[in-house]
Order: structure tokens, then C-alpha cells, then sequence
């Protein structure tokens, strides 16, 4: 049987295409072509009527980091608002956790899994 080997791509509208590219490269490393490190992904659909993340927003991004307390201090030297809930969020098994949207208002998880 012919499976799918891993994600291809992250494909979404934007009303300003350009600056929103930008804006994940420079604030999240992320360049329209990447070869990310090799790590777990998850897939997962969620209920419909979940909390999880904004109920008007369709999907919501996560993204492994490798150094989650420096990067939410860059975001908010940046200007960038960043949600954290370690009580509810953060566990040894899981990882770290941290909320950001992106211009355009798209959910973004950054999550730093627990160390091997």
C-alpha cells in the first residue's frame, strides 16, 4: 500500500502574501522552502465545537522549537503578544507550550517537546 511519507507543504489564503512570508521568516525562521529537522509531527483533527484553538479560525500551525523561552523573548521584543498557561499547558510527557497569531490573525503553537 502507497502511504504519505510526512508533510509536504503548509498551503493557506493571506491578504498580503509577501509580508506575511516575511514575517514567518523573520520572526519564526520559517523560509518558503525549508528542510526541516527531522522530529515527531502530529495530525490530528479536532471536534468541530473545540476550544482548543479560535473558533471563527479553521486550523491552527504548530511548530517545534528547540529553545522556547528564548524565542517568546524575541517575539515580545518584537511586539509580538505571546500566550503562555504552564499550568495547563506544560507537563514533562508533552513539553513547553506557547501561543502567538500570526498578522493576519492564523493560531500559531510553539512547542518545545521534553528533552529525549
Amino acid at each position: 500500500m502507497a502511504k504519505a511519507l510526512g508533510i509536504g507543504g503548509v498551503f493557506f489564503r493571506a491578504r498580503d502574501t509577501a509580508a506575511l512570508a516575511a514575517w514567518y521568516e523573520q520572526h519564526l525562521g520559517v523560509p518558503g522552502f525549508w528542510l526541516q529537522e527531522a522530529g515527531l509531527t502530529i495530525f490530528a483533527p479536532f471536534p468541530a465545537d473545540t476550544d482548543y484553538f479560535p473558533a471563527n479560525r479553521q486550523w491552527m500551525i504548530n511548530f517545534r522549537v528547540d529553545d522556547l523561552a528564548t524565542l517568546i523573548t524575541q517575539l515580545q521584543a518584537a511586539d509580538i503578544p505571546v500566550e503562555t498557561r504552564p499550568d495547563e499547558w506544560d507537563t514533562p510527557e508533552t513539553g513547553r507550550f506557547a501561543r502567538i497569531t500570526d498578522p493576519e490573525g492564523n493560531p500559531i503553537e510553539l512547542w518545545e517537546p521534553p528533552a529525549a
